[in-house]
């Protein structure tokens, strides 16, 4: 699986993430319109065991994508404050109960914020450090995770065609046969 339709098509779950400052709202009102539920964590995480609200949410039923926050603090946690609430042996748990549930992990990046990066650089002004020191970390946690859960990988500048609304269903009636006769 290596597009968003691919994923969209053979996944009864997608959990949403990447660095800050990617904006996730088109893409889950895309996923919205493509007959997803969409969740998001109430509040902060869980302060003994912060993968917790997500196993909730991924015990509803039908199609779920989910805005996490799971990778966020497994990158952001140590950039921030020296260290992260979350332990991968809970992000790994996490990542195989989305593969359980038919799910894909959809890694947001944004090729423009590189090039505006390297363009302030060449500027003389300072290079946003924890933009790439988020961004690389990001790319090893999905690395890691990719080995119990599928990725797909979206660049948020071009996300390619917009979801098709999936088919509508039959009409009850066309599945008979016999004749209706409507009288007033």
């Amino acid at each position: 699986m290596r597009t968003l339709h691919e994923a969209v098509a053979q996944c009864r779950t997608l959990v949403v993430e990447g660095p800050d400052g990617i904006s996730r709202s088109p893409l889950l009102a895309e996923l919205a319109r493509a007959g997803f539920m969409i969740r998001h964590s109430r509040g902060r995480l869980h302060h003994v065991d912060p993968t917790r609200p997500y196993r909730e949410l991924l015990a509803a039923p039908g199609p779920l994508a989910l805005d996490g926050a799971v990778i966020h603090e497994l990158v952001y946690g140590p950039l921030r404050r020296g260290h992260s609430r979350v332990t991968w042996i809970q992000a790994l748990d996490f990542a195989e109960a989305v593969a359980e549930r038919q799910g894909a992990l959809l890694h947001l990046t944004d090729s423009g914020r590189k090039a505006d990066s390297e363009r302030e650089a060449d500027t003389g002004h300072e290079a946003d450090t924890e933009s790439a020191e988020a961004a690389a970390a990001y790319d090893r946690a999905f690395r890691t995770l990719a080995q119990h859960v599928p990725v797909v990988v979206l660049d948020a500048r071009n996300p390619g065609p917009p979801i098709r609304a999936p088919d509508a269903p039959a009409f009850q009636l066309g599945r008979y046969a016999r004749k209706l006769t409507v009288s007033w």
